[in-house]
């Protein structure tokens, strides 16, 4: 049986059967389906909450953003700890000072107490004082206590020596429920010939207590921390994502092709660097899209003007073959040379444009305007008079061939449109040379300037003057002279047309130039 290809006709329609729709192999659970892909972008077969994961990580560590957030963590966090240690450094020493200070005050009550001669019931505290008194003699035996500490052992853990005189220190002992601080004085006389120590100890307050402030100061370091985390993460992510904005509007322009073109970004508000990026990004755009335009028109009006002149010489051609052997053939190649010739101008002229286009270095040499426009000029009879306004000496930086070209075009335009005459001057404007070239002709609409600098575009008294030209001339002498740094722009002028076409004038003899 032979296989048919392509659609089936009305006359064999394909039937499947019994054989046909049976496979003579199992089906295999291990053939994936061609259009199968595999979940969240991974692996087949991969856990979806561990790609979610991993996805995760990659965006919290290597991103920018998380970069940024896990740095102000660390640094945040190191100087956070610092701050944290230093506090409860100061505040715990805050808090010794403060019941040093109110023991020593209790103290001194007592003491002016005993040396008014009140005896032993000086110990007792009164209301606001610190509850806890002792009198100690040499050897540790308390001569008086206050009635917080009837029973219980001497205040100070080591017995002091008979030369301290003041004492004022931390500590700790079994019987109190914490450490104190404790200050003391020695004191004698007949009252007391012993020389025995009155000590007054005072509690520091439970919420100046260094663990009681390292838990309180490493959670508020902590929730600062969190905070600073979060505004961190926030922050970032609010300032990168008109980027996400840019990037996601760019990828649907370049998914769509060139249809979407016309399409912008959005431009934040916001000013800074992210602002003149989308503005960027925009004019990137939309110079693309001007070249892609003007490719297209390119495009269609070089395969138009192309098409011309070969359906004409195709034309000639065969009606040459029809003709009888004694046919006068030389007028009808005269025509096909003329159609040849003008392919050969429009294809010069593509040359061109393509190595401007390019950038094909050429040598810089010094080249004089005027000396260039007096060969120009004399170079061959006009149709009408030309007139020049020289000034020697204008020379500028350039290829003298492409230079020609430029000057050679201009001229060419303002014969075909000049009534009675051309005028060419040359001179300096600052640190520019100036050619002009200007014709009595009709001149240019206003709102057709820059459109005669279009590749291809011919105004309708230009296809009427010359019908067999390219539309390139104009194009070809604006993009040589930026080439070289300067422009040309048709200007005003009260009558026909004025194109200027300015230059940076060439440096001092002896500078180095590069080739362009």
């Amino acid at each position: 049986m032979v296989p048919q290809y392509g659609p089936p006709t009305g006359r064999s329609t394909a039937v499947p059967s019994a054989r046909q729709g049976r496979s003579p192999f199992p089906a295999s659970s291990s053939v994936a389906r061609r259009d199968a892909r595999p979940p969240c972008g991974g692996r087949v077969g991969k856990d979806p909450e561990e790609s979610r994961l991993l996805r995760w990580l990659l965006r919290a560590f290597i991103s920018v953003r998380g970069r940024a957030t896990v740095i102000t963590v660390v640094l945040s966090g190191s100087v956070l700890a610092l701050a944290t240690v230093l506090a409860v450094q100061l505040l715990a020493y805050t808090g010794q000072f403060s019941a040093r200070q109110h023991a020593s005050a209790t103290l001194q009550r007592v003491l002016y107490d005993l040396t008014l001669g009140e005896g032993l019931t000086a110990v007792t505290p009164g209301p606001g004082e610190a509850k806890l008194i002792q009198i100690v003699e040499p050897g540790g035996h308390i001569v008086a206590a206050s009635p917080d500490l009837q029973g219980s052992p001497p205040l100070n853990p080591t017995a002091p020596r008979m030369a301290d005189l003041l004492i004022g220190k931390t500590a700790c002992q079994p019987f109190l429920p914490s450490c104190v601080e404790l200050v003391g004085l020695r004191v004698g006389g007949a009252q007391f010939p012993r020389a025995p120590v009155v000590y007054v100890a005072d509690k520091v307050d439970p919420a100046l207590t260094r663990p009681r402030l390292y838990l309180e100061g490493t959670a508020i370091a902590l929730a600062l921390l969190l905070l600073m985390s979060w505004w961190t993460w926030r922050t970032i992510g609010d300032a990168f994502r008109p980027v996400e904005a840019i990037r996601r509007q760019l990828a649907e322009i370049t998914n769509r092709g060139l249809r979407e073109l016309g399409r912008r970004v959005p431009v934040p508000r916001s000013g800074g660097e992210i602002q003149e990026l989308a503005v960027t990004v925009n004019d990137a755009l939309e110079r693309l899209e001007q070249a892609t335009n003007r490719e297209r028109r390119f495009v269609s009006e070089a395969s138009h003007d192309l098409r011309n002149p070969i359906a004409g010489l195709h034309t000639r051609l065969e009606v040459a073959l029809d003709e009888p052997d004694d046919y006068a053939w030389k007028p009808m190649v005269r025509g096909a040379l003329r159609d040849t010739a003008r392919l050969n101008d429009i294809v010069a002229d593509l040359l061109e444009l393509s190595r401007l286009d390019a950038r094909s270095p050429v040598a810089l040499e010094r080249v004089d305007l005027a000396d260039l426009t007096r060969r120009e000029v004399g170079a061959r009879p006009w149709r009408v008079p030309v007139t020049t306004r020289l000034e020697d000496g204008v020379e500028v930086m350039g290829a003298h061939v492409r230079l020609s070209r430029v000057l050679g075009n201009l001229l060419n335009n303002a014969e075909r449109h000049a009534e009675t005459g051309i005028e060419v001057i040359v001179g300096r404007d600052g640190g520019d040379a100036v050619l002009e070239v200007r014709d009595d002709g009709s001149g240019i609409p206003e709102d057709a300037r820059e459109r005669v600098f279009e590749r291809f575009a011919r105004l309708a008294e230009s296809q009427r003057r010359d019908p067999a030209g390219t539309g390139l001339g104009l194009p070809i002498a604006r993009e040589i002279a930026r080439i070289y740094g300067g422009d040309l722009r048709a200007a005003d002028s009260p009558r026909g047309a004025r194109f200027v076409m300015r230059l940076p004038l060439a440096p001092p003899p002896g500078v180095d130039t590069e080739a362009t």
